[in-house]
């Protein structure tokens, strides 16, 4: 049986405080759109004033330096939630770009379209406001990190969070560019840091895979070095 986009978001913490019918409303609201792998949807600095919400795939929110460096702020799944900063403060710019991490399917309502659903329904703005707080928090750990953390400390962090928690070898999904994009670095640093890593007998290093050789080893890199 094929699920409706109504079902779909009541899989939401935010949308799931609606009854049926204002679901089924604000499904026939939203603004459908369709991306490819590596396409933007938004760059730096628009006037922005949507809400979207992954219908398929991943997006990833990112800034980049003047000299060509990037990082990846957040990323948003299937079925979660990310907002222009116009969505809530008139003509103010975006402050990342959005990217479809692989092929995606976006939703989208603007502010206008949304309102009413909010100051109708208290119990959405309340779970919207947690979502917000809970970013915010990603963000102050990720501040965080990047002050006070190496790249290396962050790179082991990467790989544990990423691929440990198997057996024998797991498949690099991330090219060195996109590891260098998740701890704030370069795609120089992040190799020489591997390959320090497999000198010092924590990881065997493959074109397509990573071997854990010492999983302990590499998690006290992460986390000792951490603060």
């Amino acid at each position: 049986m094929t699920r409706s986009l109504e079902d779909y978001l009541a899989q939401s913490p935010v949308f799931s405080t609606l009854d049926a019918a204002d679901r089924t409303q604000l499904a026939r609201q939203s603004i459908p759109r369709n991306y490819e792998k590596g396409e933007w949807m938004v760059h730096y600095g628009e006037i922005w004033p949507y809400l979207l919400w992954v219908e398929e795939g991943t997006v990833t929110a990112l800034k980049e330096s003047n000299e060509g460096r990037s990082l990846i702020v957040t990323t948003i799944n299937s079925g979660e939630i990310f907002w222009g900063t116009a969505f809530f403060l008139d003509d103010a710019p975006i402050p990342v770009a959005l990217v479809a991490y692989e092929n995606s399917r976006i939703r989208l309502w603007s502010r206008e379209r949304l309102m009413p659903f909010l100051l109708k329904n208290g119990k959405m703005s309340w779970e919207l406001s947690r979502l917000m707080v809970n970013r915010m928090q990603h963000a102050s750990e990720m501040v965080e990190e990047l002050a006070f953390q190496p790249i290396p400390g962050r790179l082991a962090r990467l790989l544990i969070d990423r691929y440990s928690g198997g057996e024998g070898p797991v498949a690099r999904d991330l090219t060195l560019d996109e590891m260098a994009a998740h701890i704030g670095s370069t795609r120089e640093m992040v190799c020489r840091a591997l390959y320090r890593f497999a000198d010092d007998g924590m990881i065997e290093i493959t074109r397509t895979e990573f071997l854990f050789t010492d999983e302990e080893k590499l998690k006290d890199l992460a986390f000792r070095t951490k603060g």
